[in-house]
């Protein structure tokens, strides 16, 4: 989930200064066609005997071909720029929601992939708010998905394609989620 531009960088591990030995990615790399790849050193790499590793998900001719339309498609609509700067509006909205309403806890995120945390006046997880937000989101035509531990945890992940003007509304939507949410 956290790669081909998802955070605002081509991979998450880029916002860390940690270089891998070895990045595995699939999913992202061929726009959900099913296609995986591994990446490493060409001193890794030729320690494996030529036929000694393979997958389900390699060497589709279609999914090879969405790989380079999708990698295309990131560098020349720069959909990592547009992940960064949506982010941050994302970010600075929720973090906007967060100073007027003692119920999110935390909003966390890199680029895209942002989530805000629901608690209680205890600020203790608060699953059934959460949910509730999501329920209030979904009767406005915004789908949403709950995470973490305590499943209390909303996250908000827009296409990399998304506009300001949607960022805009989803987080109107959000809020007026939340508000329905704590009337009930």
């Amino acid at each position: 989930q956290t790669g081909f531009g998802r955070t605002g960088k081509m991979f998450a591990v880029e916002h860390t200064g940690v270089r891998p030995d070895i990045l595995v990615m699939a999913k992202g790399i061929a726009s959900g066609l099913p296609l995986s790849a591994i990446a490493a050193p060409r001193s890794l790499m030729e320690k494996w005997e030529p036929g000694s590793h393979g997958g389900t998900y390699g060497g589709n001719a279609v999914a090879c071909a969405a790989a380079l339309a999708t990698l295309r498609v990131l560098r020349e609509e720069k959909l990592l720029d547009n992940a960064r700067e949506r982010g941050e509006e994302l970010m600075a909205g929720l973090e906007e929601l967060q100073g007027r309403y003692d119920s999110i806890g935390e909003v966390r995120g890199l680029g895209l992939m942002v989530a805000a945390e629901f608690v209680g006046p205890d600020r203790q997880p608060h699953k059934a708010l959460a949910k509730e937000v999501i329920h209030q989101a979904m009767d406005r035509r915004m789908l949403l998905l709950s995470c973490g531990t305590f499943d209390n945890v909303i996250r908000l992940i827009p296409p990399l394609v998304v506009k300001p003007e949607e960022i805009e509304r989803g987080l109107t939507i959000f809020e007026e989620s939340l508000a329905a949410a704590m009337q009930r």
